[in-house]
């Protein structure tokens, strides 16, 4: 018997050889097949019990065991990964197809793995296949979409939806009902708007959902939001900021008092970043509470409250009662009306740093917005220290990526200096011939300074408070993407699609 400190990264692990034996057998007998060479399974274990079930196993098969002894953490990590690879919804259905999907279970088991699921009812089956196939393709987001003669299901991957499955329209009203049940929402309830979330493990990563269910002409609409638990908060230097960028973030963070707003469209990372600001500030002696919809990441040491408007805890409320809670950070999800954004206002004012999100195109449209709500100017002045606005940019797959010479089209794009090369991927199997791989993001921070507060006091429009913050050095959602375009992070398309055009700048 042989001992490998990493089988992952070691050996040739034949995927085909897994579909033959089921997962809760590999876990519950310590045993991970790896490969058949002529007549002999090469087979990693872990304790007496492994050796034993490949000698049974083998003996099965009419094959030579031969096994590979490793620590028992490794061989479950190594089993998590290998069977998460396997499937795909779209086999499922060719499996199930002509099956009764009104078989339907009643209730939901969430410290079962759904890999182990394997026996269940058909739509069970369908559901779970669909859930690892967006947990091994990084998908954000499942779309189930009901059409006359058709279901449609779409995957958010990196930004971009694409279509992975068109199950017959029989699958319908089960496909749903078995996803009410898992969310604890009401099964006989379809005129009305249901959101729910649960808790799942797939492939040994624990997964949270967010559903939200609408009813259409044609059926109920369903939207599954994913995030991975295990990843925790990014920090500022994994977001995509720059250098510069950062060191100009975290002196805002730095001052005991203020507001610090992050702008942008609905998906587009504000919520990731007010997480790394918040982990950067996060320390003994700071009290930190936060009131959001939902709470997305558990952060330790933070109080975290989640709004509920069905028993009347609104931001505003949530806010009020926070002030009385002696804390030195306070993080509100989202500003949505003018009394949140006056309690936000007084606290900052009363000695708070304050951090929060508005739905604006750009920074200095915020300030507008703000004014907009009812907002004195110069409380918006006095209170607000900086604004960040930001998108989120596919990156180039490094696994695909080359040089290409840009076209003179290209070129006119860069004004301060003409490229003589930019980087584009040519499309692999790593990133399913999309040539692109994760997301970053592209930023602009206004800082609010005096010249920029008498702007606001005197209710400048947005445009010329942007034409003076960029006359004082600010880089725009476009000059910042076309700087990573440059440094051959994203592709000058992928710029192009997400951030707005800059308006030129009178002197």
């Amino acid at each position: 018997m042989r001992e490998v400190k990493n089988i992952l990264f070691t050996e040739n692990i034949d995927l085909s050889l897994l579909k033959r034996i089921p997962l809760r057998f590999a876990k519950t007998n310590h045993i991970l097949p790896l490969r058949q060479e002529n007549s002999k399974l090469i087979t990693a274990v872990a304790g007496d019990q492994g050796v034993l079930a490949l000698l049974e196993l083998a003996k099965t098969l009419s094959l030579t065991p031969e096994p590979i002894k490793v620590a028992e953490t490794e061989l479950m990590e190594a089993i998590n990964k290998c069977y998460g690879q396997l499937g795909s919804a779209e086999e499922v259905m060719s499996h199930i197809s002509g099956e009764d999907f009104s078989a339907i279970a009643t209730e939901f088991e969430s410290p079962r793995d759904i890999l182990e699921l394997t026996e269940e009812a058909p739509i069970i089956r369908l559901l779970n296949a669909l859930l690892l196939q967006a947990v091994k393709e990084r998908a954000s987001d499942i779309h189930i979409e009901p059409y006359e003669k058709e279901l449609v299901v779409r995957m958010r991957i990196d930004g971009i939806l694409h279509r992975v499955l068109t199950p017959p329209k029989i699958v319908q009203e089960a496909l749903i009902s078995r996803i009410k049940i898992m969310a604890n929402l009401d099964i006989a309830e379809k005129r009305l708007p249901q959101d729910g979330r649960l808790r799942i493990l797939i492939a040994g990563r624990d997964i949270d959902i967010r559903v939200s269910i609408v009813p259409t002409s044609f059926g109920e609409r369903v939207v599954l939001r994913l995030l991975d638990r295990k990843q925790g908060v990014l920090g500022l230097w994994e977001i995509g900021l720059e250098k510069e960028d950062e060191k100009m973030l975290e002196e805002l963070l730095l001052r005991p008092n203020g507001i610090i707003l992050v702008t942008g469209p609905t998906g587009s990372g504000k919520t990731t970043t007010l997480y790394a600001a918040l982990n950067r500030v996060h320390s003994e002696s700071k009290n930190i509470i936060t009131i959001e919809d939902p709470v997305e990441y558990q952060l330790k040491g933070v109080g975290q409250i989640q709004v509920n408007p069905k028993i009347g805890l609104s931001f505003a409320s949530g806010l009020r009662s926070i002030l009385r809670q002696d804390p030195d950070v306070i993080m509100v999800g989202e500003i949505r009306d003018r009394e949140t954004a006056e309690i936000a206002i007084q606290a900052s004012l009363t000695g708070h740093l304050v951090l929060s999100t508005l739905h604006t195109n750009d920074a200095s449209s915020a300030i507008t917005r703000l004014i907009e709500m009812g907002i004195e100017p110069f409380l918006v002045a006095s209170s607000l220290i900086g604004i960040i606005a930001q998108r989120l940019v596919r990156v180039i797959c490094p696994y695909c990526k080359e040089e290409y010479f840009p076209s003179e089209a290209e070129k006119a794009y860069f004004t301060n200096s003409e490229p003589r090369c930019l980087y584009r991927g040519k499309g692999c199997e790593k990133c399913k011939h999309t040539s692109y791989l994760g997301r970053t993001g592209v930023f602009e921070i206004l800082v609010v300074d005096k010249d920029l507060r008498t702007m606001i006091t005197e209710r400048s429009d947005s445009q010329s408070i942007k034409q003076q913050a960029i006359i004082k050095g600010m880089k725009t959602l476009r000059m910042d993407g076309l700087n990573k375009v440059l440094k051959g992070i994203t592709t000058l398309e992928e710029v192009l699609r997400v951030t707005p055009k800059d308006v030129e700048i009178s002197l």
